[in-house]
């Protein structure tokens, strides 16, 4: 089936006459197919249960999350109920069915996209959604918590600068998500007000995992005038570089300097260890509770978007530009 319009559900669930007998069956078919159980309008008692999902759990920012959020929900006595999509866009049959059959206080969905489908399906639910955005591509009908990508990418690279590097290459996530786009703004602008010329050569769309940060640190070594330092989107890109630089017998920093983004456990523990731009997953995700217990049954006015600080943390793997190119 495909899911009813929120207009015409809600008209079905409110018990209008003026909704065709046809359009009403057919809602009333679906959400029993689904186990759908109204939520009560106006308010309603907490059960002190929260969903939240993840794209996968292997994820080493997913831990962070999940230790913010439990910290929050503990205060007020509620628990995590932690599912994964597996990958998949959030938004597909079989996750919107999950939540359907069971109830909880709402849902802080830690995705990069939704299915397309997604919003009015969740709407549905009559449950607030809190979508924390750790990899951006928010959604403006959520509720979002995310970090300042433009400034800690600005930060990064004027980091590199101030080390005397002129050859910097930026590699980032896909181009459709909001934060690869910020996160390589912010290159740009610190390029700019250096008085470099951004090369295009230096500049990559990839995605954050290791394998993406080898790949595009390959590229980029291989041009004539290679960099000398990088600035990846994520640590997990970071991370992809060192393997890359290991493979061409190059050192970290003496021969390249490394940045990554997001400042997960492991950074600190790489040999050199990775200087990153931290963003507060914990923080972000209490901050994405908090929003979802105070918003009750309905959240007034546009959904709120919260930008919490990024902010840079030196460690070994950058140092000043060689005296002569990689």
């Amino acid at each position: 089936h495909s899911f009813p319009t929120r207009r015409s559900s809600d008209l079905v669930l409110n018990g209008r006459a003026d909704v065709a007998e046809a359009t009403r069956k057919r809602v009333q078919q679906i959400m029993v197919d689904r186990g759908y159980q109204r939520r009560a309008s106006g308010a309603q008692r907490p059960v002190g249960l929260i969903d939240m999902v993840v794209p996968s759990l292997d994820s080493p920012w997913a831990v962070e999350v999940l230790r913010g959020a439990e910290a929050e929900a503990r205060k007020v006595g509620s628990q995590i109920v932690l599912s994964s999509t597996q990958g998949a866009p959030a938004g597909d049959r079989r996750f919107i069915d999950r939540l359907a059959t069971r109830r909880s206080d709402g849902l802080v969905l830690v995705v990069s996209e939704a299915a397309p489908e997604a919003v009015e399906q969740l709407a549905a639910l009559h449950t607030p959604v809190v979508l924390l955005d750790p990899v951006g591509g928010s959604d403006p009908s959520f509720a979002t918590v995310g970090a300042t990508n433009w400034a800690g990418g600005r930060s990064a690279v004027e980091h590199l600068v101030a080390l005397g590097h002129r050859r910097i290459a930026v590699l980032s996530g896909r181009p459709q998500l909001m934060c690869s786009q910020e996160r390589v703004e912010g290159y740009r602008a610190a390029l700019g007000r250096a008085g470099i010329a951004v090369d295009e050569r230096l500049v990559y769309f990839g995605d954050f995992r290791t394998s993406g940060g080898r790949a595009g640190a390959s590229m980029v070594l291989d041009l004539p005038e290679p960099p000398t330092a990088i600035f990846a989107g994520s640590d997990m890109q970071a991370f992809g570089v060192y393997q890359e630089a290991a493979a061409r017998g190059l050192r970290i920093p003496d021969d390249l300097s490394v940045v990554g983004f997001d400042d997960i456990a492991f950074s600190g523990l790489r040999s050199p260890p990775l200087t990153t731009v931290r963003q507060p997953l914990a923080r972000m995700a209490a901050e994405a509770v908090r929003l979802l217990l105070d918003a009750g049954d309905v959240m007034p006015g546009p959904p709120p978007r919260v930008e919490l600080a990024t902010h840079l943390v030196v460690r070994g793997s950058t140092g000043p530009a060689p005296r002569t190119s990689v």
